[in-house]
């Protein structure tokens, strides 16, 4: 849910629409006509490349946030930092098409050390850059390096409006360092004259803050924010409940079932837009179906050994759409996304 005027709204969309292209709008509807196609036959049929790809700059992080297996260290996959030359390649063989690039998977991108770097090199391919951030690393300089990198969208995580409250999700964090890094940056964009990025304060709303919903509100209006977006929570052990689920229905994933126990409240269909027009690389150049894959546990090919092509039409991945449009609920991560759900029912 978004909140604010939509004059920023407008000029962020007219600013996406500017990196339209016409190789770009045609392998979108190759895209858009491959998925409506496997949903009427029940084949896994595509025919497009990606229209939006998330890259992950670092598994690494400073904060400990419960419901982030960054933040509770709990990986079994290495932690690491995402190569250069590696996502360069990438880009020069997806630039063409590609439309959307989010630079976050886990971890905190400002902790990359070459990640503006990254990021220019991608908005110089007139690609639409964006990233999340917990903005603990806004500093002067770097605020200044984010609206000259070329960044187009900037979501700053801050789910809370008062330290107590914003340390009960954001463990380790100092809110007065969001807000001061926010500053910053809105302060860089009027003396360089720049429309973007297009900043956001993302509000995931769980019990401890749902209280301070207006407080986010008319904090981001007097800092000059472009926009509040309220997200709700993925809670990974919900069946039993939990204590950061908000009581405003509306704002929960999750509703109680007659038998007292917990579940999502949309039902399971066997499609997912996801599957067809994105996916996620991890630091490493692995291939993963989605940003529920936290742990690569449904790996699709590798980009250290194959080029993107050859993975995104390989057996293995038209093996997991097949499996996905037969029996979603054989696939676990599934089971706690409203993806189908929320968007194409």
């Amino acid at each position: 849910m978004s909140i604010l005027p939509p004059a920023g709204r407008i000029r962020d969309g007219l600013n996406f629409a500017s990196k339209l292209t016409p190789r770009r709008v045609a392998n979108a509807l190759r895209v858009l006509t491959s998925f409506y196609a496997s949903r009427r036959s029940g084949q896994p049929n595509q025919r497009g490349l990606p229209v939006s790809l998330s890259v992950e700059p670092t598994t690494s992080c400073n904060l400990r946030c419960p419901e982030c297996p960054s933040g509770l260290r709990s990986f079994t996959r290495p932690t690491g930092m995402l190569g250069e030359d590696l996502f360069k390649r990438t880009i020069d063989e997806l630039h063409d098409t590609l439309l959307y690039l989010i630079f976050y998977f886990q971890g905190e991108p400002y902790l990359h050390p070459q990640f503006l770097e990254l990021v220019r090199y991608a908005a110089n391919r007139n690609i639409y850059t964006a990233t999340s951030t917990n903005a603990h690393y806004l500093t002067d300089e770097n605020a200044r390096k984010t609206v000259e990198s070329g960044l187009d969208r900037l979501i700053i995580s801050i789910d809370g409006t008062t330290q107590d409250v914003y340390e009960q999700y954001r463990v380790g964090g100092k809110l007065a360092k969001v807000l001061e890094g926010t500053r910053n940056l809105i302060r860089w964009k009027k003396e360089l004259k720049s429309t973007t990025p297009h900043v956001i304060f993302q509000f995931l709303v769980v019990k401890p803050n749902e209280h301070q919903i207006a407080h986010v509100q008319q904090l981001a209006r007097e800092l000059g924010v472009d926009e509040v977006k309220l997200k709700t929570a993925q809670i990974y052990d919900y069946e039993n409940g939990s204590d950061l689920m908000p009581t405003i229905d509306k704002y929960s994933r999750y509703a109680k079932k007659a038998d007292g126990t917990f579940g999502v409240k949309n039902a399971l269909l066997d499609h997912c837009w996801r599957m067809w027009h994105s996916c996620v690389m991890t630091w490493d150049g692995r291939i993963v179906p989605c940003c529920f894959d936290k742990d690569a546990d449904h790996q699709l090919g590798t980009l250290q050994e194959n080029t993107f092509r050859d993975v995104w039409f390989s057996p293995a991945y038209r093996r997991f759409r097949q499996t996905l449009i037969q029996n979603r609920a054989e696939i676990d991560m599934c089971k706690n996304c409203t993806e189908g759900a929320k968007v194409w029912a």
